[in-house]
């Protein structure tokens, strides 16, 4: 039977969100794209739709920094922000409840009007979501739209050797291999699997071996299937 361990801290520091640093496949390559035209976007409203892990959030972040856009949230006011003509706005996970329809319609027309940029995330498309103001429902309509899809193997695959590399950790290709075809696609996931190994090996003082990677990804998948 395995000894149990003490866990150690976690010290390493979190992934980074910077444009350099994000890993781009089939998935990701159109809505990368999309993104990285700005400022010169056809249409000043860019609707950025994909589910949970496909890496809406370091797109969203690394955009934000590179256009020094404002975050708006649910339950501000959009005069403020329209006010710095021109604006850049994020507006992410659109599609849960909190935002006010008035208010964020005003941000949108105010963008289409020239007054600025506003970048949105979902993990549903424009027509899914719960709004009801047919003038705000217009304007998310007539957005650019770039989809994410679920990372391939080829992205994940990248994905895992740069996240290892981030916590000086040397995985065997052959690993990875074996990772990606039996881990959830999912960005996040693959970020908690290499903090799991990297602390697990730490603890238990192993060297990371398909052995702790089976029981690592065991371990996940048993605690994804009680939460659902």
């Amino acid at each position: 039977m395995r000894q149990p361990s003490q866990i150690p801290f976690d010290l390493s520091p979190s992934p980074s969100l910077a444009r350099d640093d994000l890993v781009v496949g089939e998935g990701n390559a159109l809505a990368v794209g999309a993104v990285d035209a700005w400022p010169n976007w056809p249409h000043p409203v860019l609707f950025v739709v994909g589910p949970v892990g496909s890496g809406k959030t370091h797109l969203a972040t690394a955009w934000a920094e590179g256009a020094d856009a404002t975050p708006y949230r649910p339950g501000e006011a959009a005069a403020d922000l329209i006010s710095r003509t021109p604006f850049a706005a994020l507006v992410e996970d659109v599609d849960r409840a909190g935002f006010d329809e008035t208010e964020l319609f005003q941000l949108l027309n105010a963008a289409r009007l020239g007054g600025g940029t506003v970048l949105l995330t979902s993990r549903v498309p424009a027509s899914a979501l719960p709004f009801r103001l047919p003038d705000l429902l217009s304007r998310l309509r007539a957005a650019t739209v770039a989809e994410l899809r679920a990372p391939d193997e080829m992205l994940l695959s990248g994905v895992l050797m740069k996240l290892a590399a981030d916590r000086q950790i040397e995985l065997d290709p052959r690993l990875i291999d074996y990772a990606v075809t039996r881990m959830e696609r999912s960005l996040d996931a693959a970020a908690d699997l290499i903090r799991r190994l990297d602390l697990e090996a730490l603890a238990s003082k192993e060297r990371i071996s398909r052995t702790l990677l089976q029981r690592i990804l065991s371990e996940m998948e048993e605690e994804k299937a009680r939460q659902s």
